[in-house]
C-alpha cells in the first residue's frame, strides 16, 4: 500500500485541542495516562529533529503565503498572530533545534504501546498537557501535572530536564497543526471567491444564464467546508440578487449532508476564535518557557532530588545547585550501568550513608552521600548495586585509582619505545657505537618531551575535571559555625602601589558583604 503524501497527513492533524482541564482533573488525567504508559529504552531514531524541520517548513510557507495574500482578502485573526509573530516562532525553533542534540533524545525512554507508540514519554506527556489547556501552559498547571504523573510511574532526570525542549517542541507543533488547517481554509475561501465571482460576472454578462454556472459547480463538487460555505454566502449576500440561485443549490447540497448553512457558518466562526485562542497561548507559553526557572522547577520534581536530600548528615541542601547536580549526574551513569532505576540507586547511597551514621555518628563524612557518589566510598556503592561498567568506564577508572603508575609509566613507556625504534633504526644503517650511545641518549630527551605532551594530551580526553564539593549559603547566606576570612596576600613593592591595593580591598569588601565572612 502506497504511503499518503506530507500534505495529506498533515491535512489529517488538528490542533492539540480537547476538554479543558483544572488543576485538579489534570493531576487524574496524569496518573491515568501514566498508568497506561509502557515504556521502551534503547536507541531510538531522531525523529522529533526531522518533525521540527517539517513543522519549520509548514510555518515559513504559511507566513510566506499569508504576506502574498491580496490586502482586500480578509485575513483571519489566527493567521495575523501567526504573522506578528513569526520571529519569535523562528527564534524558538532555532533555540530547539540547538538544545536537541540528536543523541540526547535516543537516551530517553519510549511508549512501547498506544496511539503515541515510538513518542518519546516526556514528549507525550507534554502533547497531553498542552492539549488539555489549549496551550496555555503555566508553572502551576505544569508542575502539578508532573508531580502526578510521578506517583505512578517516576521520570528519569533526563527526562525532567527535557521538558522545556519537550514544551517547545509540542507548542511549534500545535502552531504547525493550526497553520495547516489554517492554509487548508485560506484554499477554501479563494475557490470560493473564484465561484463567486464566475456567478457575478455571469450575472452582469448573461443573467439567464448563471444556471449554467451553477451547474459547473455541480459538477465539479467542491467540498463544503465551513470556510467554503461561509466565504461563499458572505460574498453572495453582497451582490446581485439573482445570484441566490446558488445559494439556493448550496442549502441544498448541505442538507444532503446532513447539515445546513447556518449551522457551517457558526462552525466557521467558532473555528476561527478558536484558533485565535489558541495561537495566541501558544505564542504567550512559548514567551513563559524563558522566564521559568528550570533548575528549580527539576529539583522541586525529582524524586532523587527527593531521596539524596534525606541523607543522615544534612548537608546535601545546603549545597550549592553545581555540586548537587554534579551528584545527580553521577546517580544517572550508575543507574545505566547497572539493573537499578536512579531512584533506587540514590536510595542505596543514602542507605550506605545512614549505616554509616549509625555507627560513626553524623558528624563524619561517611554519612554523607556524596561520600559514596564521588569519593571512596563510590567502588561500595557500585557494588551493591552491581555497576558494569564498560571499557571507556573502566579504563578512567583504573586511570583514577593508580595515576601516578598510568602517568609516569606511560612516558616511560613511550619514551623507552620510540628510543628502542631509533636504536634499531641507526644499527640497521650502520652508525658507529659511540655516536650511536650519543644520538640515542640526545633523542630520547627529546621523545620525552613529545611523550609528556602526548601523555597530557590523551588526560585531558580520558578524564574529566572533578571540581570540589561546595556549599551553597543561599538564601540564608554563610552559617555563623561556619564564619571565615578572606586573605588577600600582597607585596608592597611601593608607595606608590598601594592606593591600588586598597581600592582592591575594599572592591573585595563590597563584593563579600556577609556578616560571617
Amino acid at each position: 500500500m502506497a504511503r499518503p503524501s506530507v500534505r495529506r497527513q498533515r491535512a489529517r492533524e488538528v490542533a492539540l485541542r480537547a476538554e479543558l482541564f483544572g488543576i485538579e482533573q489534570l493531576a487524574r488525567h496524569a496518573q491515568f495516562i501514566a498508568a497506561r504508559h509502557t515504556v521502551v529504552t534503547g536507541r531510538a531514531s531522531a525523529w522529533l529533529l526531522r518533525r521540527l524541520d517539517q513543522n519549520e517548513k509548514v510555518l515559513r510557507a504559511f507566513n510566506r503565503a499569508t504576506l502574498a495574500v491580496d490586502q482586500s482578502r480578509h485575513v483571519t485573526p489566527a493567521a495575523e498572530w501567526l504573522l506578528d509573530n513569526f520571529y519569535l516562532i523562528e527564534e524558538q525553533i532555532q533555540l530547539a533545534r540547538r538544545h536537541l542534540p540528536e543523541h540526547y533524545s535516543r537516551e530517553l525512554p519510549r511508549l512501547a504501546n498506544g496511539p503515541s507508540a515510538g513518542f518519546l514519554r516526556v514528549y507525550d506527556i507534554v502533547l497531553e498537557l498542552i492539549a488539555h489547556v489549549d496551550a496555555q501552559v503555566d508553572v502551576d498547571s505544569l508542575s502539578a501535572f508532573v508531580a502526578a504523573y510521578q506517583t505512578v510511574a517516576p521520570l528519569k532526570l533526563g527526562e525532567l530536564w527535557a521538558v522545556p525542549i519537550m514544551l517547545r517542541l509540542g507548542l511549534i507543533e500545535n502552531l504547525a497543526r493550526i497553520s495547516t488547517g489554517l492554509a487548508q481554509g485560506r484554499r477554501d475561501r479563494n475557490l470560493a471567491n473564484q465561484w463567486v465571482e464566475r456567478l457575478q460576472a455571469m450575472a452582469e454578462k448573461n443573467p439567464s444564464r448563471i444556471v449554467i454556472v451553477v451547474a459547473d459547480m455541480a459538477r465539479a463538487d467542491p467540498s463544503l467546508s465551513s470556510a467554503f460555505v461561509a466565504e461563499f454566502c458572505q460574498r453572495l449576500s453582497r451582490l446581485n440578487p439573482v445570484l441566490h440561485l446558488a445559494r439556493g443549490w448550496l442549502e441544498q447540497r448541505t442538507l444532503e449532508e446532513g447539515s445546513s448553512v447556518e449551522q457551517l457558518i457558526h462552525q466557521e466562526s467558532q473555528s476561527q476564535a478558536s484558533d485565535q485562542v489558541s495561537v495566541s497561548h501558544s505564542i504567550s507559553s512559548l514567551r513563559l518557557l524563558s522566564a521559568i526557572d528550570w533548575k528549580e522547577f527539576v529539583e522541586t520534581l525529582s524524586l532523587v532530588e527527593q531521596t539524596l536530600r534525606g541523607e543522615p548528615a544534612d548537608v546535601y541542601g545546603d549545597m550549592d545547585f553545581a555540586t548537587r547536580d554534579r551528584y545527580r549526574h553521577v546517580v544517572e551513569t550508575l543507574a545505566r550501568y547497572s539493573a537499578l532505576s536512579e531512584i533506587e540507586v540514590a536510595r542505596n547511597a543514602a542507605e550506605l550513608a545512614q549505616e554509616s551514621a549509625q555507627k560513626k555518628g553524623r558528624e563524619d563524612r561517611t554519612a554523607h552521600v556524596g561520600f559514596y557518589l564521588i569519593d571512596q566510598g563510590l567502588p561500595r556503592l557500585e557494588r551493591a548495586i552491581g555497576a558494569r561498567w564498560r571499557w571507556k568506564g573502566f579504563v578512567e577508572r583504573s586511570v583514577r585509582k593508580f595515576p601516578f603508575t598510568f602517568y609516569l609509566g606511560g612516558i616511560f613507556l613511550f619514551t623507552i619505545l620510540a628510543t628502542l625504534g631509533f636504536v634499531r633504526a641507526a644499527e640497521m644503517r650502520g652508525v658507529a657505537e659511540w655516536r650511536l650511545v650519543f644520538c640515542a641518549v640526545t633523542f630520547s630527551l627529546g621523545v620525552s618531551q613529545l611523550a609528556v605532551a602526548l601523555w597530557n594530551w590523551l588526560a585531558t580526553l580520558l578524564l574529566k575535571p572533578r571540581p570540589l564539593p561546595r556549599l551553597g549559603y543561599s538564601p540564608g547566606g554563610i552559617a555563623p559555625e561556619s564564619r571565615g576570612m578572606v586573605v588577600v596576600p600582597t607585596i608592597l613593592r611601593s608607595a606608590e602601589n598601594i592606593d591600588d591595593l586598597l581600592q582592591t580591598l575594599e572592591i573585595h569588601h563590597l563584593a563579600n558583604r556577609d556578616p560571617h565572612l
